[in-house]
């Protein structure tokens, strides 16, 4: 599902970068401020987010599962899984020999609020809004009902495979995070770890009782430089420059705009999806359809492997099933990368394709 498509700007800003000698740039100075100062800015206006979110750059995504949960668990951490990424963050809980709550649901499905039974003494809520091996996205009514009846728990919130295509009131969690190639349709090597006050009150209170907050990245390091428009080590400059670039774009066009397009491209590939009579929606559920990772089941595993020959001969390319499902899923990036004559091309193929004999 990712690396995806690059952002159709992405070749014109690289080359940019390159002539500007960006790669080589030092991560101490004003040049470097600058470049973070920007990509800041027109992410913090993308996402909506509030002058009190802390915008920190890291690795990738991955590594902020570790990062949250080291500096702001003590104890024991809750999960919402429904698949195997939000599996994934749970297990790094219990790698970090974390008490794990884990409130399970089918793949593709979500965790209702309602269901819960957190422990009173679970510290974070974690949860995948939108659950990259099975298509399944959170609503965004539910994660205001989880800030509302767990107000005094931190949220976390992964977003890799969704952002910018965000529903819900960023205000309502505490942390967020992503990397730059699925939704920013960059190279990958950058992660964007988005938290709030409260995140790092929970980690400084952790330092005061000589805790370990993890010996690489700890949220006051990234945070104390952070304020200066700083990293504490060399990052991923290239990437940070590149992501303000296209960040700065998709304002251009708007935030709004994008969750319509993304939406209107959504309809018409469930739509093909549905009218295929080899394949049908994992997800059977809409209200917890993806719009940016949709999964498609085939009615039989003999598909997998005529159907994605015949799209590769179109020149289009999807991924096939997460795991398990590998040859009884395809997996569909729907990005802004991805425009709607790409989709509707996508979409006259699904529809196209004739099984073969096999």
């Amino acid at each position: 599902m990712g690396p995806s498509e690059l952002y159709f700007t992405a070749e014109m800003h690289l080359k940019e970068a390159l002539r500007r000698q960006i790669p080589s740039m030092s991560h101490r100075g004003t040049a470097f401020q600058s470049l973070y100062r920007h990509a800041a800015g027109h992410l913090r206006e993308l996402l909506n987010l509030p002058e009190s979110y802390y915008i920190l750059f890291l690795s990738s995504g991955t590594e902020a599962w570790e990062r949250i949960l080291q500096s702001c668990v003590e104890k024991r951490s809750c999960h919402l899984v429904n698949g195997a990424f939000s599996k994934r963050f749970a297990h790094t809980a219990k790698e970090l020999c974390l008490e794990t709550e884990l409130i399970e649901a089918p793949d593709g499905s979500c965790c209702e609020p309602k269901s819960m039974l957190l422990s009173n003494d679970s510290e974070l809520i974690a949860l995948t809004y939108n659950e990259t091996s099975t298509g399944a996205m959170q609503p965004a009514s539910d994660i205001a009902d989880l800030r509302k009846a767990f107000q005094d728990t931190l949220l976390a919130v992964d977003v890799v495979s969704a952002t910018p295509y965000l529903t819900f009131d960023v205000e309502q969690v505490d942390s967020l995070f992503f990397s730059v190639q699925k939704g920013f349709g960059l190279p990958a090597g950058l992660g964007v770890w988005i938290v709030n006050e409260r995140c790092l009150s929970k980690a400084v209170k952790k330092q005061e009782k000589e805790m370990s907050l993890g010996s690489y990245h700890s949220l006051p390091g990234l945070i104390e430089k952070a304020e200066g428009y700083e990293t504490p080590e060399t990052p991923n400059v290239l990437g940070i420059y590149l992501l303000g670039k296209i960040a700065e774009e998709m304002n251009l066009k708007g935030a709004a705009q994008i969750r319509k397009e993304t939406e209107q491209k959504a309809a018409i590939l469930y739509q093909a999806i549905e009218d295929c009579a080899y394949l049908a929606p994992f997800v059977k559920e809409k209200k917890w359809r993806s719009k940016t990772t949709l999964v498609a089941e085939l009615q039989d595993v003999a598909y997998h492997k005529p159907l994605m020959d015949y799209l590769s001969s179109q020149h289009l390319e999807v991924s096939s099933g997460y795991g398990k499902y590998k040859d009884q899923h395809i997996r569909i990036a729907n990005f802004p990368a991805h425009s709607k004559e790409q989709v509707e091309r996508l979409a006259d193929a699904l529809l196209a394709f004739k099984k073969v004999e096999v």
